[in-house]
């Protein structure tokens, strides 16, 4: 059976195929665009995931869609009769698109690709739930699900057993936490549903305790765990901005205008944000264990990307095995929708030894066509032990690489097969990297990328859930080893957001870390996404290639082709 899954029209639009039950390809929209965060209808991934499988759309059995349009459509018509008049401009610029598009998927299957087979509309939250739980490998376990809004629910409590998924309670929009993060986000002067992961980035920086008292005034919880917005610092119920002037008087400072500079004032109201938002995701998650008492979690939505929070809940709860999809968002939904249309049908999961290589990849013959046509000066290596001796000594010097390999990851992340790479050994790099290569800003931190089996002597780890590190989704404590061997990678408050390493997942990454540790002693080095600011991480040889000449990234590694600047 070959399910499809879709999602579009509001976050990150995505494609997902399943062949009796396994997961042969997946991809965001974006990375085929070359729009970051593109949600419009997922043409060109779901012809990639046509192709890999080499079918055509007629022998797909089913389109799994991953929220249902016409209850959201009726939500949207709720919120606009119960603001109206002031919801009238934003009712008239977006009622086109729901009648055009978002109401008309199997019309747009069958415009776009003759499709005339099954559609199956999956819950929101229940794509959320199936895309964590269908992929952590767990029989039973207690399944969250926190967002900004699908049709009604923002945030779900569920369990998960022997396939089977229940959802028994629901917190409903305009009370929101990933809406509430988003707000903030925007009077910080960021974008929304793009840059929430900065104002994580920026809490580090702050003090949380001269806006607390201000950042309660902004959401209520109640004893059973749930929590309610005090909507009259929020707008986005009936406007196209969120924050209301209401939230300006109550912090004391306007709306941050973008790209201006970054106060202290900034930086707490940030690091206010982030506190009393674990606060009110540890509550929840409590209440969940106290329901269903079960060690093991599964979470999801755009909220379970927030990789600071990921690394307390074992200190903060009483979870002990956790697990969050390689992409728990939107993008993440398709997948969730095709795995749960799978389940209704057939209980076994051939998805165990998971890993999100699933995207496009190319032959060495396509790759070197494209470095000729560039007349780029470049080497091949045929010895692959010769090829590791030559990029780890790009590394020893103090080199950034460009290191594009196999399949396209799956999910947000670079998680080694369209990275960057650097040496982690002095701090200096981090700046090297954020001006020269990634032009963003300058308090953003890189990641580290560990061989798993020394995790313990560079982390505090804690019994901490060690799944969520393969997919770069936590965020752990260096101890004092860590922080003077790989400097550039550590946070200002003397954290990483790890990504951690077995063989069997990518064997040429593992391989190079590792020579790298036997010159180093440090089995650390600086992963970042292949990408400049504003853009999606590379897709294609040629992708690459323009995103080394043109930034400061001094050697491409695609495929055992090595191209070095100046050399």
């Amino acid at each position: 059976m070959i399910i499809l899954g879709i999602s579009c029209f509001y976050h990150d639009a995505a494609a997902c195929v399943l062949k009796d039950g396994k997961i042969v390809a997946a991809a965001a929209e974006e990375r085929f665009t070359r729009k970051k965060h593109d949600n419009s209808f997922p043409k060109n991934a779901i012809l990639f995931c046509l192709d890999y499988l080499g079918i055509a759309m007629n022998e797909v059995d089913v389109v799994a869609f991953y929220e249902k349009p016409i209850i959201k459509f009726e939500r949207i018509i709720s919120q606009h009769l119960q603001h109206f008049p002031k919801s009238r401009k934003v009712f008239i610029d977006t009622m086109d698109s729901w009648f055009t598009e978002k109401l008309r998927i199997k019309e747009l299957l069958q415009d776009e690709f003759l499709y005339h087979g099954k559609v199956l509309y999956v819950p929101h939250h229940l794509s959320h739930a199936a895309s964590t739980y269908y992929l952590s490998g767990f029989k039973k376990s207690t399944i969250v699900t926190i967002d900004g809004v699908g049709e009604w629910a923002t945030t779900t409590i569920g369990t998960g057993e022997n396939g089977k998924i229940k959802i028994d309670k629901e917190i409903h929009f305009p009370h929101s936490l990933g809406l509430l993060y988003s707000t903030i986000t925007a009077y910080l002067g960021f974008r929304v549903n793009n840059s929430e992961y900065k104002v994580m980035g920026l809490a580090a920086y702050g003090d949380p305790k001269p806006f607390a008292s201000k950042m309660n005034e902004l959401i209520t919880e109640f004893p059973d765990a749930s929590y309610a917005l005090n909507t009259k610092y929020f707008d986005y119920t009936w406007s196209d901005h969120m924050p209301s002037k209401h939230m300006e008087k109550l912090f004391g400072y306007p709306i941050r205008k973008p790209e201006s500079k970054v106060y202290k004032h900034h930086r707490d109201i940030a690091a206010s944000l982030q506190k009393k938002f674990e606060e009110v995701v540890f509550n929840i998650l409590r209440e969940a264990y106290r329901k269903h008492k079960t060690k093991k979690l599964c979470l999801a939505g755009g909220v379970a990307l927030n990789s600071v929070m990921n690394g307390k809940i074992v200190k903060n709860t009483p979870f002990r095995k956790i697990f969050v999809p390689p992409d728990p968002g939107d993008g993440g939904g398709a997948m969730g929708a095709a795995l749960y249309v799978h389940f209704q049908n057939d209980s076994i999961n051939r998805n165990k030894n998971f890993f999100p290589d699933l995207g496009p990849e190319y032959a060495r013959y396509d790759i070197k066509k494209v470095l000729d046509k560039y007349k780029l000066d470049y080497k091949f290596y045929k010895n692959g032990q010769r090829f590791l001796d030559k990029v780890t000594a790009l590394l020893l010097r103090q080199k950034v690489i460009g290191w594009f390999q196999g399949r396209m990851e799956w999910g947000p992340r670079a998680l080694g097969n369209r990275s960057i790479l650097a040496s982690a050994a002095k701090e200096e790099m981090r700046d090297i990297i954020n001006k020269k290569v990634k032009k963003r800003e300058m308090f953003r931190p890189f990641a580290p990328v560990i061989l798993e089996e020394y995790i313990d002597k560079y982390f505090e780890t804690d019994r901490q859930p060690m799944e969520l590190a393969k997919y770069m989704l936590i965020v752990l404590p260096f101890k004092p080893r860590g922080k003077s061997k790989a400097p550039a990678t550590v946070h200002v408050n003397g954290s990483g957001r790890l990504q951690t390493l077995v063989r069997k997942d990518n064997p040429l990454y593992y391989d190079l870390i590792e020579m790298y540790k036997k010159k180093t002693g440090t089995p650390i080095i600086i992963n970042t996404s292949f990408n400049v600011r504003g853009e999606p991480i590379v897709c294609t040889p040629e992708e690459a290639v323009k995103c080394f000449l043109r930034t400061g990234i001094d050697a491409l590694v695609i495929d055992r082709f090595v191209v070095v600047k100046g050399n």
